[in-house]
């Protein structure tokens, strides 16, 4: 367990030490290291955009929110731990994070006996809010997303005939996309299943599973694995020549990934709550992004859809804080903490960086599902599927 301040606040927190009257605190559960880094490690600087532009306009009522900050290492119990930290030492309003659905399991019933908010950015195995109060996500039930790839390709008449599965084993999210979520969306449209093909999340040869695939035919080959292995199956796959199209959801939304495939995976589809290129807003935000991870020294200068769900929960909140009129007085706090889950859970249509956003009523975000293709070596827009 490492824990830091968040990056835009670190200078503040030297001086400042504890949180002073006034002060609205949000605990950032983040995985800065550990297996979900390579996704993860941009969602403060997100985080620390967000957290200016609401303090530049006068904070949240008057008062300046200060973030602090827990690397859980994606590691379930350290995130369990952090939420307990924020609440009973740092006195925070709410939590932005966890990062894995792993997390989630733990941390969102820790929340509960605390009292506090908690709304991850990336969790997107199905029923994680289901009977939690005080827990939200800034995330697409990964089965919604990839209903959404399916019904795009079939309005746009593109081949569903037959199709496949991939996915890892050992990974929460990958496991439920391949032998749950997959199969009865096939049977939902009509795709007819040849089999599947299974792999450890870290796999690397995947020829065997390949070859497996190639024999079955697939007019899509649906993927229940993270970006490092789509990458590698997208390699394997041209190589053995093996032409279909993969299809997936968030587990693979990296915007790196099409060229990191090197001309492999032409065509893969894939369903994300974020895409860079939409309007000035995005823009904007991917451009301040990119000098901030410059000026880091981190290699990826695209915000992901995670880094975007992180900054727009910091806006959620403030948004909600606004409307339940919350002062960040001390004694005020667990009353604060109980005001802010209503005032979050009645939120309609906020205009946020992903598209409006709004909650339902198992406390899962609901807002735009942007379809994107994989067209020499960057990501296209095929589609939005608008909000539920």
């Amino acid at each position: 367990m490492m824990r830091t301040t968040g990056w835009a606040a670190t200078a503040f927190l030297l001086l400042a030490g504890t949180a002073q009257a006034g002060d609205i605190v949000l605990g950032f559960a983040t995985a800065k290291t550990g297996p979900y880094v390579s996704l993860a490690n941009t969602n403060g600087i997100a985080v620390d955009l967000a957290v200016a532009e609401i303090n530049a306009k006068g904070g949240i009522g008057g008062s300046p929110v200060r973030v602090v900050t827990f690397d859980t290492s994606g590691d379930p119990k350290q995130a369990a731990l952090a939420v307990r930290q924020f609440a009973e030492d740092d006195r925070a309003l709410a939590v932005i994070g966890p990062f894995s659905s792993s997390e989630v399991r733990v941390a969102f019933p820790a929340g509960e006996r605390l009292g506090i908010v908690q709304m991850s950015m990336s969790s997107s195995a199905p029923n994680l809010t289901k009977g939690f109060a005080y827990g939200f996500r800034n995330t697409r039930d990964e089965g919604r997303v990839i209903d959404e790839v399916l019904a795009t390709l079939r309005d746009k008449g593109m081949p569903l005939k037959v199709g496949a599965i991939a996915y890892a084993t050992d990974d929460v999210v990958s496991k439920s996309v391949g032998t749950a979520v997959l199969p009865g969306l096939f049977a939902k449209y009509g795709v007819a299943s040849a089999g599947s093909v299974d792999f450890q999340y870290n796999a690397f040869d995947l020829s065997p599973q390949v070859s497996k695939l190639a024999q079955m035919k697939p007019d899509v080959v649906g993927l229940g694995a993270p970006p490092e292995a789509a990458v590698n199956l997208a390699k394997e796959a041209k190589r053995q020549g093996l032409a279909t199209r993969f299809v997936g959801g968030t587990t693979i939304a990296d915007p790196d990934l099409p060229r990191r495939m090197d001309g492999a995976g032409e065509g893969m589809t894939i369903g994300t709550t974020f895409f860079p290129n939409l309007n000035d807003r995005t823009k904007a935000f991917a451009k301040a992004f990119g000098e901030k991870a410059a000026a880091a020294g981190i290699a990826r200068r695209e915000p992901n859809q995670q880094d975007a769900a992180s900054y727009d929960i910091v806006i959620l909140y403030a948004e909600a804080a606004r409307h339940a009129k919350l002062t960040g007085v001390p004694d005020r706090l667990a009353a604060e903490r109980t005001q802010l889950r209503d005032a979050l859970a009645g939120l309609k249509d906020v205009e946020a960086l992903e598209g409006r956003i709004a909650f339902g009523p198992e406390r899962d975000a609901i807002k735009p599902i942007y379809v994107i293709e994989a067209r020499k070596g960057e990501w296209a827009l095929l589609d939005t599927r608008k909000a539920d």
